[in-house]
């Protein structure tokens, strides 16, 4: 059964459940994600670290990487589910990876400890690289 498009508990939960895949032996923050495709379809990520830090990836790019890498860039709403406000707080590689799907994909964080914001991409980095300036130069 797939999810209507203005579910948004479903997305957190979804990214609430993507959460206990996380691989987070340095760090032991656990974060998931879950992102909806205009078409309805939820893809999830988790966080996946490395020794080698630089080689790690979050769960937001995850769940977008895997709905982009299935045919699905359109997309709408991204939950993101953390223990807290701090480690729901897309970094700044999300939140670019994130304007350059949808600027105005709504942003769903969600902490264990009572905190949640609904936000949108643009709204977390409001100047942010614009794949159309590059055609400028």
């Amino acid at each position: 059964m797939r999810p209507k498009k203005t579910d948004f508990n479903y997305l957190v939960n979804a990214a609430k459940v993507a959460r206990r895949n996380a691989h987070s032996p340095y760090s032991k923050v656990r974060i998931g994600a879950a992102a909806l495709t205009s078409s309805g379809k939820v893809y999830t990520g988790c966080n996946v670290e490395n020794s080698s830090y630089g080689l790690s990836c979050c769960a937001e790019r995850v769940a977008i990487f895997k709905a982009v890498s299935e045919g699905h860039p359109d997309i709408t709403a991204l939950a993101v589910c953390g223990e807290s406000e701090d480690f729901t707080s897309p970094c700044g590689a999300c939140r670019q990876v994130m304007v350059e799907f949808n600027p105005s994909m709504k942003v769903l964080r969600r902490g264990d400890d009572g905190f949640s914001e609904d936000t949108t991409a643009d709204a977390l980095l409001p100047s942010h690289f614009d794949p159309d300036e590059l055609d400028r130069h």
